[in-house]
């Protein structure tokens, strides 16, 4: 074996020592991020350097994919609004992890020549500079609640492999965490009322803790991966259930305070 391929494998394990380490560091960081917004950042700030990607982004989507929240970094925030116009039903990235829950790029669905000539590309990518996507879900509770998104600009290469094996385990290990922060249940002061509080559904339990919280019905959606409206009509059940016609008899009846 010549000396030059000694150094080249050398350097080779010393990268993928490097990029494993760096992945062990995120893993970490997920693991004691110590809520929801912490968990996205710890993502943001990662994401664009390890991977290369000039924009990024973290999407909460309720039942019908319609995103809840959206965060974004490297684009101005009139993206979000045209995408959802204009893009998302040409979104053939976007429709692939919906359908099989595994993160995605455009290349290994498309080739590139169909990438540059697809509608998705045409009137969206290449007017924010996006020559390659890369698109990944958040499962939470055996569904789809959320996307992560990179996306390179036109002097970088088409993402790889690697990079989709790399991303496949950080948004497995984000998804693990995140339903990890949102199953811890709020906590109230008081006596709560057994036996109205039991003739609700599991959900309607959470959906009412949530209401003696003070949290909004869009605070309660994104906490529970429903969208607004599923919010509402369940709280019109949850009230004839308990003969109750607002917020505060709710609470009132369910928890009686001290």
């Amino acid at each position: 074996m010549t000396e030059a391929l000694i150094l080249s494998l050398d350097l080779e394990n010393c990268l993928e020592s490097l990029m494993n380490n760096n992945l062990n560091k995120i893993f970490q960081a997920f693991l004691h991020s110590s809520n929801e917004e912490e968990l996205r950042l710890i993502f943001m700030d990662f994401a664009d350097e390890y991977f290369g990607a000039k924009h990024c982004g973290f999407y909460l989507l309720d039942e019908n994919y319609v995103p809840i929240q959206a965060y974004i970094k490297g684009l101005p925030d009139s993206f979000i609004d045209y995408y959802e116009q204009i893009g998302r039903s040409m979104d053939s990235i976007l429709n692939f992890v919906i359908e099989r829950h595994v993160p995605i790029h455009e290349q290994f669905i498309l080739t590139e020549r169909c990438w540059k000539q697809s509608s998705l590309y045409r009137h969206v990518s290449s007017r924010y500079d996006q020559e390659h996507i890369m698109t990944g879900p958040i499962i939470g509770n055996g569904r789809l609640i959320g996307t992560l998104n990179l996306a390179r600009g036109k002097k970088i290469s088409a993402f790889t492999v690697d990079d989709l094996m790399d991303f496949n385990a950080i948004c497995t290990h984000l998804s693990t965490r995140l339903t990890a922060h949102r199953s811890v249940q709020p906590k109230i002061s008081g006596f709560l009322s057994k036996t109205s509080f039991t003739s609700l559904t599991k959900r309607e339990q959470e959906i009412a803790t949530f209401v003696a919280k003070g949290l909004t019905n869009t605070e309660i959606g994104t906490k529970l991966w429903i969208s607004e409206n599923g919010v509402k009509q369940a709280l019109k059940r949850i009230f004839r259930k308990l003969d109750v016609s607002s917020r505060t008899e709710l609470i009132a009846k369910l928890f009686l305070r001290t």
